[in-house]
């Protein structure tokens, strides 16, 4: 086995690069079948995701270069500006960079974890197309047996590091049940589309987006089932909104502390979460003073985005322990294939023998031997056929100073086994 890596991710390349050779999904066996044949390998497995594109296949080194030809014809891309931002990996260190990738160690964002059901599904393509084969089964096989042990023995993907996950998460130390809730987004940027799905993600169907646009806020209210609403429609939604993210260009606040109080009043002082993420604020910090409000600033987030950050290097640090053991168990387990054909070969031989000398030993019998002396005769001749081969190369071994081959065959037959014992 030869195994070869190559790639192109977030960290080589920018996005208008990575887009180029980026693999759609209808396309994906063509190309895996294209690869095998133009590379001249019969196992492929191709990931592509918004931040990577990598190929996978067992072969031999010299495919190397090979790679980047096919990769940039198959794209249409220039090679040579391909070759400067891919990186190759072959055998130990391909594996332990296929073990990280799986393991959310490689990621934009560490320890995310859908980097794993990614592969998974490129691995299903692939098999599907009948590009991985033995190999490559074997190898993926235990890839996400060793990502999924990552998982399992670290804390890697627990804690959240992005605004907008530490939000939805902050949530849930205010309402047990985020299903039971309704939300209030204000803004249409990125980071209020991100807190719109890990809201959807954890139950929540009752969304309004607010923004100065009607047009923006209905195309992202379309994509996640909300509904949109300008920013003067905040104040009569409030009272609804047991939750509140905003984030928006505005250079003066957006919600005050009356509106607030005037929401509480009609909400029986039903609690409000709130977090504001845009700097300037949207919302006016005397909001905080106000009972049963929670509000949260961008600078409370990235202390808890920092803290959870430092954690998951830190349980990085262990997941790659586990990586390094996870790819030395691999190749052990592969070296001892390398032996299979030899045991095979060595218990034929000696099942041969065994059944020469039994059937000599049956037909003694028959003829009326001595049925002792049959026994004695056939223990002899098993042991003088078994040992005949080994012991004529042992003595050529003396015979021409070979001593490492004497003390490896003390070894193989535990001749000093006793000694060790004592």
């Amino acid at each position: 086995m030869a195994l070869v890596a190559l790639g192109i991710n977030h960290k080589s390349a920018s996005v208008d690069i990575r887009e180029k050779v980026a693999f759609v999904p209808e396309q994906m066996e063509d190309a895996l079948l294209d690869g095998c044949r133009q590379l001249g390998v019969e196992e492929m497995v191709i990931l592509s995701t918004c931040n990577r594109t990598e190929v996978f296949f067992d072969a031999t080194t010299e495919h190397a270069q090979p790679i980047h030809q096919w990769l940039a014809n198959f794209h249409g891309v220039d090679e040579r500006a391909l070759v400067q931002c891919t990186y190759v990996y072959q055998q130990e260190s391909a594996v332990h960079h296929v073990m990280k990738v799986a393991s959310g160690l490689d990621s934009m964002v560490l320890g995310e974890p859908q980097i794993l059901g990614q592969m998974k599904s490129a691995v299903a393509v692939a098999r599907e197309a009948g590009t991985v084969k033995g190999q490559l089964h074997r190898l993926f096989d235990h890839v996400f047996a060793v990502a999924k042990q990552v998982r399992t023995d670290t804390a890697i993907g627990e804690n959240p590091v992005s605004v907008a996950y530490a939000s939805v998460d902050l949530s849930k130390q205010i309402f047990a049940d985020l299903s039971q809730t309704s939300a209030l987004l204000i803004g249409a940027g990125e980071t209020i589309e991100l807190v719109a799905r890990h809201l959807r993600e954890n139950g929540v169907s009752n969304i309004v987006i607010a923004n100065r646009t009607l047009g923006r806020a209905r195309d992202l209210a379309d994509r996640f089932g909300a509904e949109a609403v300008m920013l003067s429609d905040i104040p009569e939604r409030l009272v609804d909104a047991d939750i509140v993210i905003s984030s928006t260009a505005s250079q003066l606040p957006i919600l005050g502390k009356g509106a607030v109080e005037r929401a509480l009043k009609q909400r029986r002082h039903r609690p409000i979460f709130m977090v504001d993420i845009a700097v300037p604020r949207d919302i006016e910090q005397e909001v905080g003073e106000l009972d049963d409000v929670y509000l949260y600033s961008v600078d409370d987030l990235r202390s808890i985005v920092d803290s959870n950050i430092k954690n998951r290097q830190q349980e990085a640090n262990k997941a790659d322990d586990i990586i390094h053991l996870g790819v030395e168990k691999y190749f052990s387990a592969l070296r001892s294939l390398d032996a299979v054909d030899t045991i095979r070969a060595y218990r034929e031989q000696a099942d041969a023998i065994r059944n020469a000398e039994l059937d000599k030993a049956l037909k003694a019998l028959q003829g009326g031997a001595d049925a002792e002396q049959i026994v004695v005769q056939l223990a002899r001749g098993l042991t003088n056929k078994l040992i005949h081969a080994p012991t004529k190369q042992l003595k050529r071994a003396g015979e021409s100073g070979r001593l490492d081959l004497l003390a490896l065959s003390r070894q193989l037959f535990e001749l000093d086994a006793g000694e060790d014992s004592e």
